[in-house]
């Protein structure tokens, strides 16, 4: 694996900033910045991008082709217990409600 990955961005190589500027005097570029691969984007698209902007930039640029790889033609459920409403008043005397919905099957209490 390399230890770096150049950015994915679709303009990434054309944001202004200082970082981006290579060059010798009278023939400089902006170019597309490299994402330094570690523990922290190992197993993340972060670690083909090098901001949410130019993750943004790819996903819009490329969507369709996106879920042409894993098209979903039905919704997608998730079995959950009744769900529970419970009634709180704060001293100061106001009313609030808490919605507490589980799904089936799932011990909240290791979560």
């Amino acid at each position: 694996m390399s230890s770096h990955y150049w950015c994915h961005g679709t303009h990434c190589h054309k944001s202004r900033t200082q970082d981006r500027v290579r060059g010798s005097k009278g023939s400089k570029v902006l170019r597309t910045r490299k994402v330094k691969q570690n523990e922290w984007n190992k197993n993340s698209f972060y670690k083909y991008f090098c901001s949410n902007s130019c993750y943004n930039d790819f996903a819009n640029a490329n969507i369709e082709r996106i879920v042409a790889i894993a098209p979903r033609t039905e919704a997608l459920e998730t079995p959950i217990d009744d769900p529970t409403k419970t009634k709180h008043t704060t001293s100061w005397g106001h009313t609030y409600y808490d919605h507490t919905i589980k799904e089936k099957g799932v011990d909240t209490q290791s979560e």
